[in-house]
Order: C-alpha cells, then sequence, then structure tokens
C-alpha cells in the first residue's frame, strides 16, 4: 500500500512539474496567469498571496495577488491556467472593447508566436530536465545488483517449473555464480526463490544433466541489473546521454503502437495505462526505492516525449498550431480550435480507457 501511495505521489508531482514549467515560462514573460491549481477539482480550497507595495518614502501597503493558487481533492497531478488561453473569450472580449493595449502584453492569445511556443514547450523541457536530473542522482548513488530471468526456453525445466521472464532471482546477482550453481546440481532437485509481482516464490528445479548446444542447465537467458557509483561530471554526462536515449526508444515504442492500432486494431503487450503502472511501481518499489526513483526518471521522459506528439489535446498540438498561425499570419478560428482538441481529448481518453480495462484484466 506504501508503494503506491509513493508512485501516486510521484507521478502526481512529475504532472505538477510539467505544468510548473508552463507557470514559469508564462511568469518570466510577464502574462497574467489566473490560477495555479494542485490536483483536479473538486476544490478544497484556494488562496492568494499577498503583494506588498508602495514607493520609497510612502508607507507599504498590501494588495491581493493576482495568480490564485488552489488544493482540489483528486491529487493526480495538476493544472495552470494562463489568462488568454481561452480564445473564444478573448475574442468575445475583444468584441466587446473589454481589450486595452496594456492587457494584450499580459494575454497569452496576444504574444508573438516564439513566446507561445517557448511557454507550451517548457512543459515538455521540465520533465525532460526532471528524468535527465533523476538517472544523473541514480548514477552517483549506484543501484544494487540483481539477477533477472530474460528469457525462458520452450521445453526446458525452467518452462516446465513455471519460471518466467521477468523473475528476479533472489540470492545470486551475477549469471557466472547462478550458471556455477546448477552446474553443480545437475540431476538433482533444487531449490531456489525468485521475486515476481512483489511477491517471492519458491520452486524446485532439477537441472539437466546433459545439454545440446546452446543449451542451458535450466533453459534461462539471465539479465544483470544494478549500476556502480559514478562521479558527479560522468553522472551528469552519462544521465544525458541515458536520457536522450531512453526517449529514442519511447518514440519507437509509439510509432508501434500507433501501426498496430491502425493495421492490427490492438494494443501492444507491453503497453501499460494508469493502472499498470501502479503495478509496475509495487513491483520496482519491492527491489528497492532506487528501482522506484528509476522508473520515475522514466514516466517523465516518457511524458516529455508523449507531450510532443502534434496530436490535439498535447503540448505538441498546441505547438502545430502555433506553428500554422506564424505560417498563416493569423490566429486560427477559436471554434475550429476548439473542436479539434475536445476530439483529440476524447481520443486520448478512449485509449486511456482501453489500457486501463486490460490493466485491471490481467488480475483477472
Amino acid at each position: 500500500m506504501l508503494i503506491v501511495i509513493l508512485a501516486i505521489i510521484g507521478l502526481s508531482l512529475l504532472i505538477l512539474g510539467h505544468e510548473a514549467g508552463h507557470f514559469f515560462a508564462a511568469k518570466l514573460f510577464g502574462l497574467k496567469v489566473d490560477e495555479f491549481g494542485f490536483g483536479f477539482p473538486p476544490r478544497m480550497f484556494a488562496w492568494r498571496p499577498r503583494k506588498t507595495r508602495g514607493n520609497r518614502g510612502e508607507p507599504v501597503r498590501q494588495a491581493q495577488g493576482e495568480t490564485e493558487y488552489s488544493l482540489n481533492w483528486l491529487p493526480f497531478g495538476g493544472f495552470v491556467r494562463i489568462a488568454g488561453e481561452n480564445d473564444g473569450m478573448v475574442a468575445k472580449m475583444e468584441s466587446e472593447g473589454a481589450v486595452g493595449e496594456a492587457d494584450k502584453k499580459r494575454l497569452f492569445y496576444f504574444q508573438a508566436a516564439w513566446k507561445k511556443f517557448l511557454i507550451v514547450a517548457a512543459g515538455v523541457a521540465t520533465n525532460f530536465v526532471i528524468g535527465w536530473f533523476l538517472l544523473s542522482v541514480i548514477l552517483m548513488v549506484g543501484t544494487p545488483k540483481i539477477l533477472v530471468v530474460g528469457e525462458v526456453q520452450k521445453n526446458s525445466p525452467a518452462e516446465q517449473t513455471g519460471l518466467l521472464a521477468g523473475d528476479i532471482i533472489k540470492g545470486f546477482t551475477d549469471a557466472k555464480s547462478f550458471v556455477d550453481f546448477t552446474n553443480l546440481h545437475r540431476g538433482q532437485p533444487t531449490p531456489f526463490t525468485v521475486m515476481r509481482d512483489g511477491r517471492d516464490l519458491s520452486f524446485t528445479i532439477t537441472p539437466r544433466v546433459k545439454t545440446e548446444p546452446n543449451e542451458g542447465a535450466i533453459g534461462v537467458l539471465l539479465a544483470e541489473g544494478g549500476e556502480p557509483r559514478q562521479g558527479f561530471f560522468a553522472s551528469i554526462w552519462e544521465g544525458l546521454k541515458r536520457a536522450l536515449w531512453i526517449c529514442g526508444l519511447t518514440i519507437t515504442a509509439l510509432y508501434n503502437l500507433v501501426k498496430n492500432l491502425a493495421f492490427r486494431g490492438s494494443l501492444l503487450e507491453g503497453v501499460v495505462g494508469p493502472v499498470g503502472i501502479f503495478s509496475v511501481a509495487q513491483e520496482a518499489g519491492r527491489v528497492g526505492i532506487i528501482y522506484l526513483v528509476q522508473l520515475a526518471s522514466l514516466i517523465s521522459l516518457n511524458l516529455a516525449v508523449v507531450n510532443l506528439i502534434p496530436f490535439p489535446a498535447l503540448d505538441g498540438g498546441r505547438l502545430l498550431l502555433v506553428a500554422i498561425e506564424k505560417i498563416k499570419k493569423s490566429p486560427i478560428p477559436w471554434k475550429a480550435e476548439a473542436w479539434v482538441n475536445a476530439f483529440g481529448f476524447a481520443l486520448l481518453i478512449a485509449l486511456m480507457a482501453l489500457l486501463t480495462v486490460r490493466d485491471v484484466g490481467r488480475f483477472f
């Protein structure tokens, strides 16, 4: 239960970090931010920090801050409302003559394309930096060594016993020592323990006495996990390289996901939704807290890549609209933009629903 709570907090912080990127970029350019929300409505409570004003030689006055900070009941990230993001509302205000030149400097709708681009892209950049930072910290600290079953060969003692790919072999940290152990016990019923889905499972396997080429005593391919400690600058550089590598793998996975959906009408096996993420987090947390941090870094980098997709309702879709505005030198009709975003959002919700149904089905 504690691992699930930590996973919820971690995922929320990653989403909150994404929104904070938009928030600080908007503030940097002097835009008015109406609200920064922690979690999603319904609202628990809200507050506006008071600012002190006063010229030299004059008494200090207290003034109400312009940004409202809210704490909401659904603890899944957060949101930011930048003034002038709602094109329809701005168009209405402009038609009513309620927008002056001073207001235009502080509304998102009237900003130059490059400013809009940087404000929208700031969320993606923040997620990338968080992922890079966490990977670098992991390399500085180092991770415990583990031995994982990478693949189980067909008709092998391991398959007949029930061993599965992804099982973590307890009591061994490198492949050589495990291979030596199984070779010493050929033909003998040998007990050992693996960790699977956060639980310890005991098996008794009898290693084969005779083996053919490319055939092990119990029939498994092994993968060693864990990282030795590295120095500060080496960790930063290696963390950056790994962050870029992970982003590349994510792009490939997304391409395969779309291809499978388009041509086969099915979801890839390795893809999980919100429920699946918590299941993976629970398993990672059982191995060690550092592996939970590693999972957080992967999710943050995935969020960065996914949000760059030029799809409606995502940051990439908004960046595409900004580029189109720049090319045509006029704003996109707000009604058309609203319909496109609504359609994209509906598709994303449908995809999340499909993934959640499949994740839940794995428990039964």
